[in-house]
């Protein structure tokens, strides 16, 4: 039996680059987006229902993202003409969860030879070998890949997990600090080891203003949702 290897970028690794054709016009990934935060993500096929629900989400919520300086990027191993056709067919005919009349303005990639999805381990053979499966690449100004989330074919995303996934990423970076399990704006986050003895039994007296430790390993301090907010949308 061969083996099939699949090749997929980590977290940490500078995201791959390449040049595409897109419902935008061409486009040089991920060079022309440097300075902002980028989400590329991948669908099975264009004219299926999770895909339309999903990109009507995604299409939705746009705004919200580009507020994060985020910008959006999709994928399929479908053509151009096929890209185009599906996105006019949403706009003109789908109404879903109260949505209607939305407009596709972010780029979708023709990936029909799949070299990108190959290239971003975006084919998973158990699942199938033409279509690519619902890969999330979160890209930070840098270039470097910061969050993969991958999920099956029958599975639409969770989009308020994607933008928390970007919130907390960004404000981790601000503040220099981690978020715990299911942490959202305004919640307290976790600081980092304190680097002395001193310090260290500073945090656990309490004297150390605005952090709250339950034990030795495990520190906490409060910010608020609206500095956690205004600071990671000022950084655009």
């Amino acid at each position: 039996m061969e083996n099939t290897q699949i090749s997929m970028p980590r977290i940490g690794d500078k995201a791959p680059a390449f040049k595409a054709v897109t419902t935008q016009g061409e486009i040089d990934f991920p060079a022309q987006y440097a300075g902002n935060w980028i989400i590329l993500f991948s669908h099975p096929a264009d004219f299926t229902p999770v895909c339309t629900s999903e990109f009507m989400t995604f299409a939705s919520m746009e705004d919200k993202f580009s507020e994060l300086n985020c910008k959006l990027v999709g994928l399929s191993v479908d053509g151009l003409y096929s890209h185009i056709a599906w996105l006019r067919t949403i706009k003109d005919k789908i109404e879903y969860k109260g949505m209607k009349n939305v407009e596709v303005k972010f780029p979708l990639i023709e990936d029909i030879t799949m070299e990108v999805a190959k290239m971003y381990g975006m084919m998973q053979p158990g699942e199938s070998s033409t279509k690519a499966v619902r890969a999330v690449f979160v890209i930070d100004p840098k270039g470097i890949i910061r969050t993969i989330i991958y999920y099956p074919l029958s599975m639409g995303r969770n989009f308020d997990e994607l933008l928390r996934v970007l919130q907390a990423l960004q404000a981790a970076d601000a503040f220099a600090c981690a978020t715990p399990a299911d942490w959202r704006p305004g919640d307290d986050v976790i600081v980092p080891p304190a680097g002395s003895c001193g310090v260290a039994k500073d945090r656990m007296d309490g004297k150390e203003a605005g952090v709250t430790c339950h034990d030795w390993f495990f520190c906490t301090r409060k910010i608020t949702k609206e500095k956690v907010l205004d600071t990671i949308k000022k950084k655009k």
